[in-house]
């Protein structure tokens, strides 16, 4: 069964609704002047009592960033206790060696160009951060965005990837249609942040749709 990762995430509320749900990460952004970004106090208030709600079983806390000082992210990291910095802008490994969590690496899927082309240079990326020791997400590129746009791209291209790879497959999920891109690109993770919100915020009755439609599925993946 593929796992799946509740992003963009400002309030305990649904933080612990997210955790209760069977989320293996939740996603919190700290990058600057985007329309989910929270702020480091926020943010580790509501990780210090969600851990006190939770317990030690709780799902791995995830930071977003893209193109920040890697003090800022060490910063972020210690004082939050997260297990993964998400990149999203341009860093290069040497940016990723001197973080003090795991990593998580952005590949971002362009759209409008010829499929082989398109697949070979996404397969190309993906073993590229793989053998860099972090975990790609996959994410549809948009002209002057990060991510986050809730539009997604073509899965087949995923789907190329190797079997048994870890990877994260994001851009445009919903509750219903998470169990076919999972049947499609077979990931080990699938992440979500606009495909559970209304008006722009997170909506409880759509994360639980979206956990209950990714573990009806069965991808082959056992941890």
């Amino acid at each position: 069964m593929a796992k799946f990762k509740i992003c963009g995430l400002r309030d305990l509320e649904n933080t612990v609704l997210a955790s209760n749900c069977g989320a293996e990460m939740l996603g919190f952004v700290f990058v600057s002047g985007v329309r989910r970004e929270i702020s480091l106090p926020a943010a580790r208030k509501i990780m210090v009592d969600y851990r006190e709600l939770v317990g030690s079983n709780a799902p791995a806390l995830v930071g977003l960033f893209a193109n920040q000082s890697v003090n800022f992210v060490n910063r972020v990291i210690d004082t939050c206790g997260l297990d993964y910095a998400q990149l999203c802008g341009d860093e290069p490994p040497e940016y990723w060696d001197k973080l003090n969590s795991d990593v998580i690496r952005q590949v971002k899927v362009p759209i409008g160009g010829g499929f082989e082309a398109t697949n070979r240079k996404t397969n190309e990326e993906v073993e590229a951060v793989m053998g860099s020791g972090a975990i790609p997400i996959l994410d549809r590129m948009e002209k002057g965005h990060l991510g986050g746009t809730g539009k997604s791209f073509n899965w087949k291209i995923a789907a190329n990837i190797p079997a048994g790879s870890k990877f994260i497959l994001a851009g445009g999920l919903t509750p219903s249609n998470v169990a076919e891109a999972i049947s499609v690109a077979n990931p080990w993770m699938v992440d979500v942040s606009t495909g559970v919100e209304t008006e722009g915020e997170k909506d409880p009755y759509k994360i639980k749709s979206f956990s209950n439609a990714v573990r009806g599925t069965d991808n082959g993946f056992l941890t």
